[in-house]
């Protein structure tokens, strides 16, 4: 499992970062790195990010 910041604002700049560069969703980088996508959600609505699957990005 990949190790990814605990911090929701950083958080929020690696994953979009990821999924702008590296990944067509959110589904397939939770996949390749090995990241449970319900804890990275969570963690993300939690601070009030919400996932877009058209733009591909949490704002």
């Amino acid at each position: 499992m990949t190790e990814y910041p605990k911090d929701p604002i950083m958080l929020l700049s690696w994953v979009n970062m990821k999924l702008r560069d590296f990944y067509p969703s959110l589904e397939s980088m939770c996949e390749d790195l090995e990241i449970p996508r319900e804890e990275l959600v969570e963690r993300l609505n939690g601070a009030g990010f919400e996932y877009n699957p058209d733009l591909n990005k949490f704002w």
